[in-house]
Parts: structure tokens; C-alpha cells; sequence
């Protein structure tokens, strides 16, 4: 297991009033426990108050800032924790889970994502022209960052816009793209430039990941889905590890197994069922394979599960 380095600084005093400032707005606009989408569509407030732990889902593209308190996402077997001093971003869809450690009713975790549109990255690239975007070999689809000033005062400026409503339709678009600008300038911003070029080979592995996505139930055959992507089937599965962490088939695998537990704990199937409608024709193989994922077979693991959603 690996886990980034995270840096023991703490905020200047003007960061800090920034951070604290977001923390009063993210109170407001999410009033109790949960994530709430607010008036501008991307932006998504979080309050949490209790230590949780998610179920794995496909987490699609944004920025994730905390104004209080931290959060573990887990990608694989790696765990990347942030909080005020550092963002993550998710540059491409991929199967994530969180987990919540220390918060409380009275001393709750304060966060918000942004969602981030490869289409608009692509526009704003294709309009600001070169911009020195540091070039280095690409690694995983999500990242922790040191949070600045800059993007910390442009994030600031957006949430306050809730306050506002009548200059978020003028204003909201202006500083989002000087949000997403700030992303690519930073110094792991070629990880956000590579998703939206076409020639890229870090983009035909994201036309992979989006395929993968939307056909997991299907059988998989890499020499096809290499073809579909431009990409030799070497390359294809060492760029895809790369950005996942995983193989195309252990990627495939996990939204199969993360699919099937999703239907039996929300819609009530059982394992056989759950197991055939992903794509297993095997009810053996699904339960081995469930249980080596998740720790326990499956009726185990859903009446742990049922204890703590």
C-alpha cells in the first residue's frame, strides 16, 4: 500500500482566513449531514459528522477541497488522504472508495467537489493556446496537490457567488475556467491536459476507461478494445496501469464486483442474480472472486455492509 506524502505546513494567516471563510459557507449550504448540489450546477458542498467509510463507485472528474477535517480515498490497493492543505483531483472516471475518520456532530468534516468537464478543459486549451504546462511522465488518474492562494481565493470566490444568485450566471463560467486554468498550471497539471488532447495516448486510455465504464457486462476482448483506441495491446496495458493502477481486466473485474454489490444491498438480488446480470456465467467464479474483493462471500460481507450504510 502506498500513500502520498502530504506536507505538515500549516496555512498562512491570509489562507487561513480563507479556509475559514469556506468553511462558514459550506455550513450554510449544507445544513446537515450529506452532499448537497448547490445552485451552481458543478459544485457540490459535504458535511460530514460522523466517521463513515463509502462503498466503491466510479468517481467522475472534479476537484475535492476540504475546509475542515480530512478524507482517505482508496484507489486499488493505494490510499491518498486530503484536507485543507492539499486537494485531490480525479482526472479520469475511475472506481473509488472514502473513508471518513474523525468527525462529529459538533466538530463536523467540511468539504466541496467541483465536477470538471474534459470538454471544457479542451475549449479552454484550444482558446488560451500554449500555456507551459509542465510535461513529465503521466502517472494515476487522480492526484494530491498543494493547495495556493490563487486557486484557493478563485474557489473562495465561486462558493461565495451562492450568496449572490443573480451573478452566477454572468460570473459563475468566468471563474470556473480560471479555476480549471489554475489546475493546468500547476505543477501536476499535465495530468489534466493530457485527458482532453486527442494524440495523447493518456487520452485513448480515458476513451478505454469510458468504454470499460459503460460495457463492463460485456466479455472483454483487449485486442478489440486496443484497436478501438489507437493503441498497441502492450501499450494500451502499460499506459492503463499507469493511470489506474490496474489491468484493463482487474479494471473490468471491479466495476463487475462493485456493480453486483450495489444490486443485492440496494435492489435485493441474490448473489446468482446479481452475479449473471454484471456478466458472470459462473455462480462459483462470481463468489470466489467477490470474496477475494471484498474480504468475505457475499451474504457475509452484505450483512456487514447492512451495519454500517
Amino acid at each position: 500500500m502506498s500513500q502520498l506524502e502530504r506536507h505538515v505546513e500549516t496555512l498562512s494567516e491570509d489562507m487561513e482566513k480563507q479556509r475559514t471563510e469556506l468553511a462558514d459557507l459550506i455550513r450554510r449550504y449544507a445544513p446537515k449531514e450529506g452532499s448537497f448540489q448547490t445552485a451552481i450546477a458543478p459544485l457540490f458542498m459535504a458535511r460530514y459528522e460522523s466517521p463513515s467509510e463509502s462503498l466503491p463507485a466510479v468517481a467522475q472528474p472534479a476537484l475535492c477541497i476540504f475546509a475542515h477535517g480530512s478524507k482517505q480515498v482508496r484507489l486499488g490497493d493505494e490510499t491518498y488522504t486530503y484536507d485543507p492543505l492539499n486537494y485531490l483531483v480525479v482526472s479520469v472516471a475511475m472506481p473509488l472508495s472514502g473513508k471518513i475518520v474523525n468527525a462529529t456532530v459538533d466538530n463536523p468534516n467540511l468539504a466541496l467537489r467541483l465536477d470538471i468537464d474534459p470538454v471544457e478543459i479542451n475549449a479552454l486549451i484550444a482558446e488560451a493556446g500554449p500555456m507551459s504546462v509542465p510535461t513529465r511522465p503521466s502517472g494515476r488518474g487522480l492526484y494530491i496537490e498543494r493547495i495556493d492562494t490563487q486557486l484557493l481565493d478563485a474557489v473562495l470566490r465561486l462558493s461565495r457567488l451562492l450568496d449572490s444568485p443573480k451573478d452566477i450566471a454572468m460570473l459563475a463560467p468566468l471563474i470556473k475556467r480560471e479555476i480549471l486554468y489554475r489546475l493546468l498550471r500547476s505543477q501536476q497539471g499535465h495530468r489534466l491536459y493530457e485527458i482532453a488532447i486527442a494524440n495523447c495516448q493518456t487520452h485513448r486510455v480515458t476513451q478505454a476507461i469510458t468504454w470499460l465504464n459503460a460495457h463492463f457486462g460485456e466479455p472483454l476482448r483487449i485486442e478489440e478494445l486496443a484497436r478501438e483506441v489507437n493503441l498497441s495491446v502492450s501499450t494500451l496495458h502499460h499506459r492503463f496501469k499507469a493511470v489506474t493502477a490496474m489491468s484493463p481486466l482487474q479494471y473490468q473485474k471491479q466495476l463487475r464486483l462493485q456493480e453486483a454489490r450495489r444490486l443485492m444491498l440496494a435492489d435485493g438480488l441474490d448473489a446468482s442474480a446479481a452475479g449473471y446480470k454484471v456478466g458472470y456465467e459462473s455462480a462459483s467464479q462470481f463468489s470466489r472472486e467477490y470474496s477475494r474483493q471484498f474480504g468475505a462471500p457475499p451474504l457475509r460481507d452484505l450483512a456487514r455492509l447492512r451495519k454500517i450504510v
